[in-house]
């Protein structure tokens, strides 16, 4: 146990250089001397993961995007983070290749997934706590997991979410089923279903969906959970892999207070409204409907 936890710490100081935004939380999952050797092994392998996905130093610099004017990404939403690992442009060159099947397309996704996911859970607020590691006590911050609900926009949504829970297996887990409608030229949203827990009202809410692309899915959705179930809107995170100016706008005219998280911008939006140069329909290709 002890090995582990030594290994553990080592990882997460060397992460912290690296200024991964996961760290602090998991520095103290490492740390704390009541959590199990199993558990220490588990977590050393998250980050000792993500460290290897973020080795590529001379890759193309933060942020990723394919915009022309790569320094004006956050006049498009007052609440925007762009997730700062640089593996993100080797996992989305694999994941933008028209000729990669859906099976290397998806483990690609995944990785890629994952890094977004932490990315995410760390905006969620923290608390302070107090800890005692293998060597004295020490102070530290900690999620409140039981106020935390994420939720998916079926069916995309449901790979990222998937990410999510595999970080914080204790979420409580929303769903809203919303497609576009594509016989029409602006392919407004169409809500089908939605289901929440009991006392979501109360809770922190991670939105997954990996494409904002017109905006309008994920509007529509923030609707449905301020108006149905009493989400207050600055609860919501909005997680998303891929998005353009087009949606980020569209997002911060209605609700400038919600956080976006993403991993890369996009030049724009087609004619038949799908994000260029983009990667397709992240669903079809992910879950293998193409």
């Amino acid at each position: 146990a002890m090995d582990w936890r030594m290994a553990a710490y080592c990882t997460v100081q060397y992460a912290a250089l690296q200024q991964h935004s996961f760290v602090p939380t998991l520095v103290i999952l490492c740390s704390d001397i009541q959590v199990s050797p199993a558990s220490i092994a588990y977590y050393y392998f998250v980050v000792s993961n993500s460290l290897n996905l973020s080795c590529h130093r001379h890759l193309t610099p933060r942020p990723l995007t394919t915009m022309s004017n790569p320094n004006n990404t956050h006049s498009l939403h007052p609440n925007l983070v762009v997730g700062p690992s640089k593996a993100y442009s080797t996992l989305f060159t694999e994941m933008r290749k028209a000729d990669n099947s859906p099976v290397v397309f998806a483990s690609y996704a995944r990785r890629a997934m994952r890094l977004l996911a932490e990315d995410a859970i760390a905006e969620l607020p923290t608390k302070q706590t107090q800890i005692v590691t293998p060597c004295g006590p020490t102070a530290g911050t900690e999620l409140d997991v039981d106020r935390i609900c994420a939720i998916s926009i079926i069916r995309a949504g449901d790979s990222l979410l998937q990410a999510v829970l595999e970080c914080l297996p204790e979420a409580h887990v929303g769903k809203i089923l919303i497609q576009r409608n594509e016989e029409s030229k602006e392919k407004e949203p169409i809500l089908y279903y939605s289901k929440m827990p009991p006392g979501v009202e109360n809770m922190h809410i991670l939105l997954c969906d990996p494409m904002l692309a017109t905006g309008g899915s994920a509007l529509c959705a923030i609707e449905t959970l301020k108006e149905k179930y009493g989400i207050k809107t600055e609860k919501i995170i909005f997680a998303n892999m891929i998005c353009c100016p087009e949606g980020l706008k569209a997002m911060g005219a209605s609700y400038p207070e919600i956080k976006i998280v993403t991993a890369c911008i996009d030049e724009k939006l087609n004619d038949e409204k799908y994000i260029v140069p983009g990667l397709g329909d992240y669903g079809d290709r992910f879950f293998n409907t193409v």
